[in-house]
């Protein structure tokens, strides 16, 4: 049996108001494994739980699969203070498994970060099908304060080339925190410490502010007409 994929039917596009979207989906999903999800992810796709895809709209292609080029990254002045600011935060990787205090914490996040996306509704069994579900070699990886507090959580891919950011959440109550950007940066440490050249972050969309903080983690990669190229 080899990989299939088909595209599906026209459905709301999450990022731009008023647009249709479609997504090309890789099946059956018990053949992606770790080293075929690595060649997938290199040609612009994603995971959500066990579902492969990548944007496949009819009239649009604004959403560009975007990487960074982990040597070659410098951090700016605000990226350090982020460091800086949070270096109490310990880590810790957990199994892949639902936890009342990670869905307690994913759910206050959604509802004051993301309200109305839709996500800000999930109930647990949304929540574990998103998160919790991989067929590849995923790591869950728990951020706490030195009261062993937590405050964020991330889920990250470990791909042959580099470290796919699948998804972070974190504590959305915390004044001037910078979780979102230091997380980003203990991801490329990761990455560096295992001598991977990319962290894939995703699709960026130029008109969607919420992917607006992609283009700071410099060098960037785009992918164009299936060539990853600089920005």
């Amino acid at each position: 049996m080899q990989i299939q994929f088909y595209a599906t039917a026209p459905y709301a596009c999450s990022y731009l108001p008023d647009q249709q979207a479609r997504s090309q989906v890789a099946t059956p999903a018990h053949l992606i494994g770790s080293e075929v999800y690595a060649a997938l992810v290199n040609q612009g796709f994603r995971r959500s739980g066990v579902f492969v895809y990548r944007p496949y709209c009819d009239a649009c292609d604004a959403c560009v699969p975007v990487r960074t080029k982990v040597q070659e990254f410098r951090p700016n002045r605000s990226q350090r203070r982020a460091w800086k600011q949070h270096q109490d935060l310990q880590t810790h990787i957990c199994e892949l498994e639902f936890e009342e205090e990670h869905f307690a914490l994913y759910q206050r996040y959604q509802k004051m970060r993301h309200a109305g996306g839709g996500m800000d509704q999930d109930d647990r069994e949304q929540y574990t099908q998103f998160l919790l579900q991989s067929k590849v070699d995923t790591r869950l990886v728990e951020f706490r304060d030195e009261h062993d507090v937590l405050r964020m959580v991330s889920i990250i891919d470990v791909l042959e080339d580099g470290l796919s950011s699948v998804y972070t959440f974190y504590d959305p109550e915390v004044s001037g925190s910078a979780y979102g950007t230091y997380n980003v940066l203990w991801q490329l440490q990761q990455a560096a410490d295992l001598g991977m050249p990319y962290l894939y972050l995703g699709y960026w969309i130029q008109e969607s502010k919420k992917m607006s903080y992609k283009t700071n983690f410099q060098p960037l990669q785009g992918l164009y007409n299936g060539t990853w190229q600089d920005f």
